[in-house]
């Protein structure tokens, strides 16, 4: 487990799935990442069809963690809103423009990591 936080990784993971969902984020899923990278323990991927959209996701995602006490370690990729990457020690967001998560393929990259499809 990497950083301080109050969540443990599941419920981490859980958290930020929900808040994407709450602004329309489409296709989020969570892959576990223990046995893969001792970075993390999972990432959380989904993506939007705008740009806005995308910075909208990452907004929610960093207010509903903050008021449950957890804050991100790095962010990038808020400005031009194609791809945001938000780092919460042991899980890693990523927010994608859908032609851009098509373009990088994190899924097929780390196809070794099981997929969890996020279901509200």
């Amino acid at each position: 487990m990497r950083g301080a936080c109050i969540l443990e990784a599941k419920e981490l993971a859980t958290a930020i799935c929900a808040a994407a969902s709450d602004k329309k984020a489409r296709d989020i899923v969570t892959m576990d990442m223990t046995q893969l990278t001792p970075t993390c323990d999972a990432f959380v991927v989904c993506s939007a069809n705008t740009a806005t959209q995308v910075r909208a996701i990452a907004d929610n995602i960093e207010e509903k963690l903050a008021e449950a006490g957890v804050s991100f370690l790095h962010k990038e990729g808020y400005r031009e809103g194609e791809w945001i990457l938000m780092d919460y020690g042991d899980v890693v967001a990523h927010v994608f423009r859908q032609e851009t998560r098509e373009y990088y393929a994190l899924e097929h990259l780390w196809s070794d990591a099981p997929l969890t499809p996020y279901e509200d």
